[in-house]
């Protein structure tokens, strides 16, 4: 049994030495949250059995959990770089697909449609202007590249408050609408589906909308960007501890050999 004790160890030192290597990995990706591995012990026995005499069969993988601490901010000056001091999210979703995706990542630029969209295309949402005010729905950001009067577009700025306004070559301004930031009930379970992004789940729950400067939302930071909440000093200490987990469970396969041995090779 020592032998599948130990070897569950080793998988598990593994499983941990991946995840810590996937943080140290993205140090300097924008956005990313860091996760660290919870393990659970497991016993054997039934009712039979003396609850002082069961013995534990090793360890496994409970959970990997997603760390969602604000990472450093960092000033960039450019107008579309946001950054959220809070709890919330970004929402955009992809032209192609419709899926939505959350991100805490705000480097956004203008398309060649003039919409407001990240690296991957994925459009950011906001709510529109109506006349009246601002939807309650969210939708696509776009900007126009001449306004009604025909003048050209000029530059586009982001208040603190959310409110993405573009200016023309005849000095007006157009407020486009307001950011929509997204917040979660439980986002430890969001799903990570790579470049910054996550997905609602069962685990998470549905997204709510609101406003920057909400109390669920937090607020928001125009030209700045929030950087990896890595602690590449944390990670590498952590990285020593799988390491050495690692090792022991490997020799206590070598002393279970060792024994194993011994007893095949005793004469009567």
């Amino acid at each position: 049994m020592s032998f599948y004790t130990s070897l569950n160890g080793l998988k598990n030192a593994q499983v941990e030495l991946n995840v810590i290597a996937h943080n140290i990995a993205n140090t300097e990706t924008n956005g990313f949250k860091k996760s660290r591995v919870e393990f659970a012990d497991i016993v054997a026995g039934n009712s039979y059995i003396n609850p002082k005499m069961i013995q534990g069969i090793g360890s496994s993988v409970e959970a990997i959990n997603q760390n969602f601490t604000l990472g450093p901010v960092e000033q960039t000056g450019a107008a579309l770089d946001m950054a959220i001091n809070g709890d919330g999210f970004f929402s955009t979703v992809n032209a192609v697909t419709g899926q939505t995706y959350y991100t805490r990542n705000g480097s956004f630029e203008l398309d060649e449609s003039g919409y407001v969209s990240d690296s991957g295309k994925n459009r950011l949402q906001v709510f529109a202007t109506t006349g009246t005010g601002f939807a309650t729905t969210p939708s696509s950001a776009r900007i126009s590249s001449t306004n009604a009067a025909g003048a050209q577009f000029a530059g586009v700025t982001v208040s603190a408050t959310g409110e993405i306004s573009a200016s023309y070559a005849d000095g007006t301004n157009t407020i486009v609408g307001k950011v929509a930031l997204a917040s979660f009930v439980a986002p430890g379970g969001l799903k990570q589906v790579g470049s910054s992004n996550w997905i609602a789940t069962g685990l998470s729950g549905v997204a709510t909308y609101g406003d920057p400067g909400d109390e669920l939302y937090g607020e928001l930071m125009s030209g700045a960007l929030e950087r990896s909440n890595v602690d590449v000093s944390e990670e590498l200490v952590g990285l020593i501890t799988a390491q050495r987990n690692f090792q022991a469970n490997a020799k206590a396969i070598d002393t279970a050999t060792q024994i194993s041995q011994t007893v095949i090779n005793l004469r009567t």
